[in-house]
């Protein structure tokens, strides 16, 4: 299986269909948002900075994840994961810490820091092996990483 990470900048919200089924049956409704975001207008990853991907297994999207500027923050210079979700059929396969490695790699230069907010500990463990650190002091918010200091770390 040869699983492709692509940076969308026209998403035809229907392709989403299988991620969204499958999240519903779980209880969350993170891909639906981004799907009636897209549709809306509300939401396309397209501010400065901001970004969409996918994860595509021989054309079929078997993941998303998106980087918006922080509607929770007040500075510009903070960004936000968003939306990160991967078919069951396809986790603990890398594809969603390469789509967060993508998103990280957008965001760097154009955002300080990056948030998110997972209640999922699968998640939270994803986001910390990928260098995000545990935050309970800020609102809307889980984990951040200080790209700053990943930057001179690298």
């Amino acid at each position: 299986m040869t699983v492709a990470i692509e940076r969308l900048t026209d998403l035809q919200p229907e392709r989403l269909a299988p991620l969204i089924a499958e999240s519903e049956q779980h209880g969350l409704r993170l891909v639906r948002r981004l799907a009636d975001e897209w549709a809306s207008g509300a939401n396309r990853f397209d501010r400065p900075g901001e970004a969409l991907f996918v994860a595509r297994d021989d054309g079929r999207v078997v993941g998303v994840g998106g980087l918006n500027v922080d509607p929770y923050a007040a500075e510009p210079t903070v960004g936000r994961v968003r939306h990160l979700y991967v078919l069951t059929a396809y986790r603990r396969l890398g594809i969603g810490g390469r789509i967060v490695e993508e998103i990280v790699e957008t965001a760097r230069g154009r955002f300080e820091r990056l948030r998110l907010s997972t209640s999922n500990p699968e998640a939270a463990r994803l986001y910390e092996r990928l260098g995000f650190r545990p935050r309970a002091d800020v609102a809307h918010c889980t984990h951040a990483l200080e790209m700053t200091r990943e930057r001179t770390a690298t």
